[in-house]
């Protein structure tokens, strides 16, 4: 078994579902390959370095597996197939990994994805602390300058 990462660029103009349903679809071409979905990471809409299919813009998403030779043909066929698929690259990570380095690295990934959800929700804390300084540092600031001004009178 080996890892790999595939990076696609679907068409930005996707309604949303269409959007779910294509990743529903590659997860389950992983799973019914025998591959170990290892982190599926969607970037978002960026400008394309050049125009794909007519569209200047494209919906980028990196897939990181674990799998074999069969499950990239599969895959990439399923790419060509698709109307909603600009482009895709696949690399090899890895050569050689056993099944349980995939899922322990799989675990690792899962766990890291929850403490960066739990971290999203606490900035909005942090963010009214932050403005609380902001605002004890104008107020100093403020302060300064009155005392310059008296100074000068």
């Amino acid at each position: 078994m080996r890892k790999y990462e595939t990076v696609f660029i679907s068409d930005p103009d996707l309604q949303e579902q269409t959007r779910l349903n294509l990743f529903d679809k590659i997860r389950n071409i992983i799973a019914k390959e025998n591959g170990i979905l290892l982190d599926f990471d969607e970037w978002g809409n960026k400008k394309l370095a050049y125009e794909i299919k007519k569209k200047l813009r494209g919906h980028y998403a990196c897939v990181t597996y674990g799998g074999t030779g069969d499950l990239i043909n599969e895959l990439e066929r399923n790419f060509r197939l698709s109307d909603d698929v600009l482009k895709f690259m696949t690399l090899q990570l890895s050569d050689d990994v056993t099944v349980q380095q995939l899922e322990i690295e799989a675990q690792k990934a899962q766990d890291q994805s929850e403490e960066a959800d739990k971290k999203d929700k606490e900035p909005a804390d942090k963010e009214i602390a932050g403005d609380e300084v902001v605002e004890e540092k104008a107020s100093a600031e403020d302060e300064k300058v009155e005392k310059t001004e008296k100074e000068t009178e």
